[in-house]
């Protein structure tokens, strides 16, 4: 099919699964990598005990003390405050949202959840796959706190912002800041849990980029972390993962010139040929340059098994076409649509979020935005990563678990995605920062979508048996692809770096207020 139709014209024909599956949530941006199922068809610093009231909670002080809202259940803002990016935890419901306009805000609500001993939860962009950003207490929402300042060398971005909109206020400014794709996760949670993305082998992890963290801690007070000031911390908080030592209200990044040159591809290969695909992709992954990110992607949608390989490639088209030659060479047949071409960077983020031919503003929820046309979701997924190529036998795994989620469910949105690492990303070393998962050569997300208002049963047994399938051949999980079903979590998201990390928490948090199911504990015998 060669140049019949341009990468955006094939986009609007696939619709959705065209934009949202060549990458959005397939990286570590906290969004669904599936379509909907088919409609009708060293830190010193420690907190003090807890002191509390024994009184309820008095939530008109809080109100009072704060300069942004707070919402309640009697709030007409309520029923849509308290909701995450995943419909799947509608029903939590919050005793409070506070929607923290400042550092002072984020301060004075863990100072009264401290004294009414109230649980608390923060939330960013409320992308958490556990649904870990909310609480049955107090929501410490940083929302608003999206302030992003780009400099000649650097970026100061409040924790609230979401990712389109920081690279749209970058890319102007020339800059790029590497991150997800999903266009609506905050940057607090992508950063502090790694952040994986399109351009991650050539820049390195969002965490890589960090040159500094403020938080809030345990105790109220208000720290610093980089490699000069609370050494320890700011090591933690390069990929320890999200709402365990604090709650962020601010970061500082470096970042880089905007590339002169961004080549976009896709892939298409009858289902038949999806062995040689992922055999072919994983085998061809250690000759591609650090400036080209692939992924490839098995996919489950209605009555349809597809397989695709695509990409962003920092250079011209002619130069990426060439370094395709040896993987469309190796498949064997010839893909059934081929697309290689240039594109700017801001259009090329556009695209890899979901959002091409959009505005800004309509790259956004309605509720963030009243331009917004994105919508909620509802989905599992779990994660794990491989070293090496698979054996025929794990190709063979691969394939037969994706199709077996017609045979489960037909009309269930499924998909096992692989993005590749290597170049930047495995540079670091495993200790050098709490991102522990550096020889990896791919990253895989296993993801299932329901229909709204569906129970999701069909969709986690779908998960379960294909992460069984694919577990001989596979090793750890990605803590930004948070799994509340997984066992041994603490070993599958920090491997060796989990005693330094339980060391940080003891010393930051020996209190344990910021508790969630699969928080970094106190100790290893917690």
């Amino acid at each position: 099919m060669g140049g019949a139709i341009d990468r955006r014209q094939f986009l609007r024909r696939t619709g959705t699964l065209g934009a949202a599956l060549t990458s959005s949530a397939l990286l570590g941006a906290s969004c669904s990598s599936t379509p909907r199922s088919s409609p009708a068809t060293s830190s010193s610093t420690s907190s003090r005990p807890p002191t509390t009231t024994g009184a309820p909670p008095d939530w008109a002080e809080l109100s009072g003390s704060i300069q942004g809202n707070l919402v309640l259940p009697s709030s007409p803002a309520y029923p849509s405050a308290k909701l995450l990016y995943n419909e799947q935890f509608d029903g939590i419901d919050p005793a409070a949202i506070a929607m923290c306009a400042s550092v002072s805000d984020v301060q004075r609500c863990v100072d009264f959840a401290r004294r009414f001993a109230v649980p608390v939860a923060a939330r960013s962009g409320g992308h958490s796959y556990g649904g870990y950003s909310l609480s049955t207490g107090l929501v410490i929402d940083v929302a608003s706190m999206a302030t992003v300042s780009p400099g000649a060398s650097g970026a100061r971005i409040g924790t609230g912002a979401r990712l389109i909109d920081i690279y749209d206020t970058l890319g102007n400014a020339g800059l790029v800041l590497p991150g997800g794709s999903c266009p609506t996760v905050g940057i607090a949670g992508l950063t502090l849990g790694g952040g994986i993305g399109v351009l991650d082998r050539l820049y390195g992890l969002t965490c890589d980029n960090l040159r500094s963290v403020r938080l809030v801690l345990a105790d109220g007070s208000l720290v610093t972390a980089s490699e000069a000031s609370e050494p320890d911390l700011f090591w933690a908080c390069r990929g320890g993962g999200g709402g365990n030592f604090g709650i962020a209200t601010s970061f500082e990044f470096d970042v880089h010139p905007v590339p002169s040159e961004i080549a976009l591809f896709t892939l298409d290969w009858p289902w038949s040929a999806a062995t040689d695909v992922l055999g072919a992709w994983l085998s061809w992954l250690p000759s591609i340059p650090d400036g080209l990110w692939s992924n490839c992607q098995l996919l489950a949608t209605g009555s349809s098994l597809e397989v695709r390989v695509s990409g962003v490639f920092v250079g011209t088209a002619g130069s990426l076409g060439s370094l395709l030659s040896p993987l469309e060479a190796a498949v064997g047949p010839s893909p059934t649509y081929r697309f290689v071409g240039p594109d700017s960077y801001l259009n090329a983020m556009f695209i890899e979020a979901g959002c091409e031919g959009k505005t800004l503003g309509e790259c956004h929820l309605s509720s963030q935005n009243p331009e917004g046309t994105l919508e909620r979701a509802a989905y599992a997924s779990k994660s794990s990563f491989i070293t090496q190529p698979m054996p025929a036998a794990g190709l063979s795994a691969t394939a037969d678990a994706l199709a077996s989620a017609q045979q489960l469910a037909p009309g269930l949105g499924a998909a096992i995605a692989f993005d590749s690492y290597g170049g930047r990303i495995n540079a670091v070393a495993p200790s050098a920062t709490a991102f522990v998962h550096r020889d990896a050569i791919a990253g895989i997300q296993m993801s299932a979508s329901w229909r709204s208002g569906t129970e999701p049963t069909a969709a986690t047994q779908w998960l379960a048996s294909a992460a069984a399938a694919l577990g001989p051949y596979t090793t750890g999980a990605y803590q930004n692809y948070v799994d509340p079903t997984l066992e041994n979590w603490q070993q599958a998201y920090y491997g060796s770096n989990l005693p330094r990390l339980v060391s940080v928490k003891a010393s930051v948090d020996p209190d344990d207020f910021f508790h969630f199911d699969q928080s970094i504990p106190t100790s290893l015998s917690a």
